[in-house]
């Protein structure tokens, strides 16, 4: 069943519908003004972009926005980056602390 997201001409506002079978093919009416003129647009989405490239994105000359510290995948990013760039390898406690600390474990274990 998927669900797709209509626009409605009369009054602009976009709802979802769930597609069942036959009724694919017709066009729903809009739930909140009844008019029967919408058009199928896309729906928003997230990307998700891996470890490895969100390493390569990262430029550790320029601090990042607050925004950046928001997100716990990004805990220890930025040492990560820099040990690369310098050629050090920090071993697999580096990694396993690094875990933790975007699990919250670490903070737990410290308590």
């Amino acid at each position: 069943m998927p669900i797709y997201e209509y626009e409605c001409a009369a009054c602009g506002r976009i709802a979802a519908h769930v597609m069942l079978g036959s009724r694919r093919a017709a066009r729903p009416a809009c739930p909140h003004c009844g008019a029967s003129r919408t058009r199928r647009v896309m729906s928003s989405f997230a990307v998700v972009e891996s470890e490895t490239s969100r390493l390569a994105n990262l430029d550790t000359s320029r601090r990042p926005d607050d925004s950046f510290y928001s997100d716990s995948r990004n805990v220890g990013l930025w040492a990560k980056k820099r040990a690369r760039q310098m050629g050090v390898d920090l071993g697999s406690k580096f990694d396993e602390t690094v875990e933790k600390a975007r699990t919250g474990k670490l903070i737990k274990d410290m308590e």
